[in-house]
Order: structure tokens, then C-alpha cells, then sequence
């Protein structure tokens, strides 16, 4: 099969939970040549936006995404070891969770795996994170950069809260808030002073880049 088309099969794997297929295709769309990072990112991450697109429709429900994900993991398990070596250079570093009180953790998944695909070093404080969780894992690893999701209008202005803490601890400039989730908007991340705000998990690799001033 040509590219194309094992990249279309690779999404396909995800959206229709094939766990065992995802991973054998994977391994065709090694033999046949092809780079890693395009079959994670055109293929299988296509994919889990396909699931997510379906999730937000209410045409999938929970248990299918995690299905989703499970299959997207299979195939993530063989490419991830052929992407090209990014030792040479010190990998930045982000902290990511979903804020206090929310549980929706799809979309901060999906940016995890991006951005590690991307070549930084993710600490992943899950879902329901308390708020000084943020600052003080920030501390302890020297962060570049924090990413905060919510899906819900309740839990957003933790997200300020977060930032305001930055401040009182004086690591506020040394550190990067990127923000994102349905309810937030550029307007909404430009009012409580987050630097950058992403709709999706592509888009946040490529603001995450801008915001590090990574080429």
C-alpha cells in the first residue's frame, strides 16, 4: 500500500478500536519506509481526533474513546521507537494537567502525546489536578512551560489562579502558560495572562514551539 493509504488504515484502526490491527499496520507502514513521526501524527493521532470529533457529537461515549486510545497506544508502542534521536539537545520540559475539578482528560492525552512526539519531557499530573500541584511540580523540575485544559465553564478561572500563583512565587517569567478547552477562547487566555492558547493538539505543538522559540 502506498503511504496514503496506510495512514488512512492506521486512523481507520483508531476510530474503529482495532487494537491488534493498529499495531500490525504499523509495522507494514514501517516495512514499507515510511518516517514514524508521520504515521503517529497523520495516522494515528488523526485517528483519536476522528474518536474525539465523534465523542463531542455524543455519537461515541467514553468507554469508546478508551477503546480509541487503547488502539492509538498499540500502534504508538511500535513507531514511537523509530522516531529520529532528539538526545543531542536538552529536551524542554512541561508540566500538563486538567484543572481542579474537571475529569475530561481526552484532549490533554492528545497534547501529551503530541508534544512528547514534538521532543519534550511531559510530566503528566492527570485530571482534577489541585491548583498549587501545577506551581509546585513546575518548581521541582524547572518547567518551561505548563498546559492547563478544562471542558468545563466552572473550573476555568482556576486557571487564573494558577498563573497568579506563578507570580506570588516570582517564577512567573521563567515559565510559559499555554491554555486550552472548549470554553476557553484567545479573549479568555489573553484576560487572565496565559501566553498561548491552542484549539486542538496539533495546533498546541506549533504554539508551544513559538512560545519556547524552538525552530
Amino acid at each position: 500500500m502506498v503511504k496514503e493509504e496506510l495512514l488512512k488504515k492506521l486512523s481507520d484502526c483508531v476510530v474503529e478500536m482495532e487494537e491488534e490491527e493498529a499495531a500490525e499496520t504499523a509495522k507494514d507502514y514501517l516495512e514499507a519506509g515510511y518516517p514514524a513521526f508521520d504515521g503517529i501524527m497523520d495516522g494515528l493521532v488523526d485517528g483519536m481526533n476522528r474518536a474525539s470529533d465523534l465523542y463531542d457529537a455524543e455519537e461515541y461515549f467514553v468507554t469508546d474513546v478508551l477503546l480509541c486510545s487503547d488502539a492509538m497506544y498499540a500502534g504508538l508502542d511500535i513507531l514511537r521507537p523509530h522516531l529520529p534521536d532528539q538526545e543531542t539537545e536538552e529536551k524542554k520540559k512541561a508540566v500538563i494537567g486538567v484543572v481542579e475539578g474537571d475529569t475530561h482528560d481526552i484532549g490533554k492525552n492528545l497534547v501529551k502525546i503530541m508534544l512528547e512526539t514534538a521532543g519534550f519531557e511531559m510530566f503528566d499530573l492527570g485530571r482534577d489536578v489541585p491548583l498549587d500541584s501545577f506551581v509546585e511540580k513546575a518548581k521541582e523540575v524547572d518547567a518551561d512551560l505548563i498546559c492547563m485544559s478544562t471542558l468545563m465553564t466552572t473550573t476555568m478561572t482556576g486557571m487564573k489562579t494558577v498563573i497568579e500563583k506563578l507570580q506570588e512565587e516570582g517564577i512567573r517569567d521563567a515559565v510559559k502558560v499555554m491554555v486550552g478547552g472548549s470554553p476557553i477562547s484567545p479573549g479568555y487566555a489573553k484576560e487572565i495572562g496565559a501566553d498561548g492558547y491552542s484549539t486542538n493538539a496539533v495546533e498546541a505543538v506549533k504554539v508551544a514551539k513559538s512560545l519556547l522559540a524552538i525552530a
